[in-house]
């Protein structure tokens, strides 16, 4: 994996990340897919022949139309959580959840940039504090990438989230129909998820597709596989401390942890939201392919 827990180069390291995944992509089932192909669709009866790519076709022996201007542009809003919580884990050698998502937004705006598409970037923890416009010029990634690689350096202490209010904001700030991408360990208020729910379906009554990255360190936030012995568990949103045995707590946190992760599925699936677990240990490659697909569909 990349991404070491120190971040010196953002930009480098998500071309690093595209390149990989894009080999990766040749010697997988998903061979030809990619963005080699981005501004190109598969022939259908009845096009017009003039429109064909004769180059793609004697590479690939397959017939692609040249896609317009106009059926290839897309616009996508990337919305990180920046509150307190995506700071875990607290480990130099280990990257956290909030340095995870600033790559994994660095590697989707790298694809976007190679797409021509136009892309935005909103930041938030209990309000939005950032929120850009969609824009496809090189000086506007230059300046979300900057963004980023800052973020990715900050130490953010005791800043709790509002998911729900802020999700309702950004879809009244979106006007036009867009691909919104939220990376978010969606650990906002557990007990008040329906709010967090109608936030949701507000953007999808604005027509936007949404791609939920549910941000997490599986092994810990999931399963808790904490050694047999005693620890000192903090809120670091709240600052509140619990100590006692991992094994005291981990029954009753492994069964509220998954409820919860099966409502937000469910209900994201009742309102047509894709979402996606990204687990900071495993790599970029599902969140790019998860990405590609869902474009795929839209256009």
């Amino acid at each position: 994996m990349l991404l070491d827990a120190q971040i010196e180069n953002l930009e480098l390291l998500a071309r690093q990340v595209v390149e990989g995944f894009i080999i990766g992509l040749h010697k997988s089932p998903f061979h030809g897919f990619s963005v080699e192909f981005a501004e190109h669709r598969l022939y259908n009866p009845g096009d017009n022949l003039k429109h064909i790519d004769w180059k793609v076709f004697g590479r690939t022996d397959k017939l692609f139309i040249k896609k317009f201007e106009e059926e290839t542009n897309l616009r996508c809003q990337i919305l990180i959580d920046t509150s307190s919580s995506m700071l875990f884990p607290q480990d130099d050698k280990r990257p956290n959840k909030l340095r995870f998502s600033c790559l994994a937004a660095a590697s989707l705006m790298t694809i976007l940039k190679k797409q021509l598409d136009a892309v935005g970037l909103s930041l938030f923890d209990a309000s939005v504090y950032l929120h850009t416009a969609c824009k496809s010029n090189t000086v506007h990634q230059k300046m979300l990438m900057t963004e980023l690689e800052r973020l990715a350096h900050k130490d953010i202490q005791q800043k709790s989230t509002n998911a729900a209010n802020v999700l309702h904001q950004i879809a009244e700030n979106i006007h036009k129909r867009s691909l919104v991408v939220i990376f978010s360990d969606m650990l906002d208020r557990v007990s008040e998820s329906d709010e967090l729910f109608d936030a949701l379906q507000h953007l999808k009554y604005n027509k936007h597709e949404v791609v939920l990255f549910h941000v997490q360190d599986k092994k810990y936030e999931v399963d808790f596989d904490f050694e047999n012995r005693p620890y000192e568990f903090i809120d670091l949103e709240s600052g509140d401390r619990i100590r006692m045995n991992s094994t005291q707590l981990k029954t009753t946190y492994v069964e509220k942890m998954q409820e919860y992760r099966a409502s937000l599925a469910l209900k994201c699936g009742q309102f047509g939201i894709d979402i996606v677990d990204a687990d900071i240990n495993e790599g970029f490659d599902k969140v790019l392919l998860s990405y590609l697909l869902k474009r795929q569909k839209m256009l």
